[in-house]
């Protein structure tokens, strides 16, 4: 098989954050976005089911304006979200097809495997529904995108080897982050030759403004490039990488990603001693170092997400975005079906199990207050 990305250029354009007008996507501006981008060279398009309005915007900006052989376009397919029977869950590729127009899926993904997500895949027999489907000329490439630890990508990997890419969260924020586990996964997705398409570069914005510490040194390094252009071309700098995407939402974001990847070809030496003296800048900030073992919530009587919590107490305290913050404590706590933070009883179990001796009680009180 040729390597995915060989005609595919280094950015993508991801399209679940797409500009908003009077409550619906922006379509006149979109079209602008997707004209800047295509006449840059760029060419791959990232939308899905889940995002509401994109997959019918994407038929009005692109699909309707230009050749079908000139672009790729990828959709996916969340069997995890309401879906009883493998019927429902088939039923959103004709959905996308309808809604796209596009004719047919250069990628196709399995969204979003990962915990309790994955297994539905496998109940509706999607892996070889979709393989039908690329028989039939209606999907190239089939992949998943993943949102879970390098421990669970290792077997969906070594259980679906006819998986042709993998579509990962990876950013210098969360390169070695436990949470995410960055490195580790694209580690993982290595090891199993598979190409990888980089989602969440810029970490849905927050890496366009970091700590100001960090941000000093990328200015300080380069004045004329955006912050937010480092995080970029960090994941653009990786090997095995099919494209990264860039979810923009306005024409002045697409511009600003357009220059820093239109004539990029690797970091040089200098640009690579910047971006590590910024990761350890990241690193010297203050954070709750909780790894996620979980070895607390296996002990917690009162069913405290305790993990989720201080995850989202370290971006609000990394990001200064307390909305963005808030988010991650309802899907790490909330949407895991744990208890929030002020629901702790004190027992102090959780201290006794916790390997990296954190005083979990009074961390937890300090989540309840600031979120």
């Amino acid at each position: 098989m040729a390597y995915l990305g060989e005609n595919i250029g280094k950015l993508g354009f991801g399209l679940m954050r797409l500009p908003q007008k009077d409550g619906a996507i922006d379509v006149e501006q979109t079209k602008e976005m997707v004209d800047l981008f295509m006449a840059a060279g760029f060419t791959y398009f990232d939308t899905a089911w889940a995002y509401a309005g994109s997959e019918d915007a994407i038929r009005q900006a692109l699909v309707e304006r230009y050749p079908r052989e000139d672009f790729q376009l990828a959709t996916k397919n969340a069997a995890w979200i309401n879906c009883k029977t493998k019927e429902e869950a088939y039923s959103q590729f004709e959905t996308s097809l309808k809604q796209t127009g596009a004719g047919y899926f250069d990628f196709y993904l399995l969204h979003n495997l990962g915990e309790g997500r994955t297994h539905y895949f496998d109940d509706f027999d999607m892996w070889n529904w979709a393989f039908e489907k690329k028989a039939e000329g209606l999907i190239k490439h089939v992949g998943f995108s993943f949102h879970s630890t390098a421990k669970e990508l290792d077997e969906i990997l070594t259980a679906h080897p006819e998986a042709e890419f993998v579509q990962l969260q990876i950013n210098y924020g969360d390169w070695d982050n436990p949470a995410v586990q960055s490195k580790a996964c694209y580690e993982v997705a290595r090891k199993h030759g598979k190409p990888v398409i980089i989602m969440e570069p810029v970490k849905g914005g927050m890496l366009a403004n970091p700590p100001e510490s960090v941000a000093k040194i990328f200015k300080e390094a380069e004045p004329e490039s955006s912050v937010a252009s480092w995080a970029i071309r960090f994941a653009a700098d990786l090997e095995g990488i099919i494209t990264v995407l860039n979810g923009v939402s306005n024409v002045e974001q697409m511009k600003d990603s357009i220059s820093a990847m239109k004539d990029f070809h690797g970091f040089n030496e200098a640009q690579k001693k910047t971006l590590a003296e910024a990761s350890a800048e990241m690193k010297r900030i203050p954070l709750i170092p909780c790894t996620t073992c979980n070895y607390c919530a296996k002990v917690c009587p009162a069913g405290i997400g305790i993990s989720g919590s201080f995850t989202a107490m370290n971006y609000l305290t990394l990001y200064g975005d307390k909305e963005m913050a808030k988010g991650q404590e309802t899907w790490l706590v909330g949407g895991h079906g744990f208890k929030g933070a002020s629901q702790c009883i004190g027992c102090g179990k959780c201290e006794e199990a916790c390997p990296q001796h954190i005083a979990i009680r009074e961390r937890l009180k300090e989540v309840s207050e600031a979120l």
